[in-house]
């Protein structure tokens, strides 16, 4: 959640300007944090109907953190207004919850990321409102197919530029585009850290990929072309021609036994 540009996240995270490689002793406190931020998706779900708000949703999931003991990672975080981001239709990422309400046909991305235990678990799901059109369809299905063909492509030894040449070769045979402005991201005992995950080929390789780190696959994918800007709120970022985008996240931690999905 509240994935940023390269630029925002070089920002962000100049106190932890290097990738941290974890002991296994973090291991048991990502997978908690990462099994809450799964049980806020699959809690919420049931309510993503026609007629709901955004800010009714936000409520739901703020509640519910709450009452297993964590507390939702974006409020208050650097400046951001709710404790989960609600993406419809156009909007690409950092959707803030408020009086819209869905509609059939509509699609939504909740995205989450609690702190439980001093650990972040991060992940969103697209959710398709009522009768939705089959590109709507369409494009929610390839965007959750891309994100997994990113989490197949982590290899230990490989590197991290891996995941976007995977998911570009997925997505080139689609009439989709691949968000360029957005990535994935370290994360820990910490929100934003290295490595910057781009979700399409960058040309280069990236960090190696070794035991120890933490990081999410989150690419937002384009019916149309994939160029976005932000709104006047400063956050809500949405499709430049005002096609649909769809988004899917998950936590990932590289053990000595290859790739976990923390938020599975």
């Amino acid at each position: 959640m509240l994935t940023f540009t390269y630029k925002q996240h070089i920002k962000l995270i100049t106190n932890l300007s290097e990738i941290v490689i974890f002991g296994t002793d973090a291991i048991q406190g990502m997978r908690n944090a990462g099994k809450l931020a799964k049980l806020v998706l699959d809690f919420i779900e049931p309510y993503v109907k026609e007629g709901i708000s955004t800010n009714e949703l936000n409520t739901l999931c703020h509640d519910f953190i709450l009452s297993n003991n964590a507390s939702p990672a974006p409020l208050n975080y650097n400046g951001f207004p709710k404790s989960v981001c609600t993406s419809v239709n156009d909007v690409v990422c950092h959707g803030i919850p408020g009086a819209y309400k869905l509609r059939s046909g509509d699609i939504i991305n909740i995205d989450v990321t609690v702190i439980l235990d001093g650990w972040y678990g991060d992940t969103s799901r697209t959710f398709l409102v009522g009768n939705c059109t089959h590109l709507a369809r369409d494009l929610v299905e390839i965007t959750k197919k891309a994100m997994y063909v990113g989490i197949d492509a982590v290899k230990i030894g490989g590197h991290i530029d891996d995941i976007g040449r995977a998911i570009q070769k997925y997505i080139s045979n689609t009439p989709y585009s691949i968000v360029r402005d957005y990535g994935g991201h370290g994360i820990g005992n910490f929100f934003h850290g290295e490595p910057f995950v781009a979700h399409y080929d960058t040309g280069s390789f990236g960090a190696e990929i070794k035991p120890g780190m933490f990081f999410t696959i989150e690419p937002m994918i384009n019916a149309g072309k994939h160029k976005c800007k932000v709104l006047k709120d400063g956050w809500t970022a949405v499709t430049v021609d005002k096609s649909l985008s769809a988004q899917f996240e998950h936590t990932i931690a590289i053990t000595e036994d290859g790739v976990e999905i923390l938020t599975a």
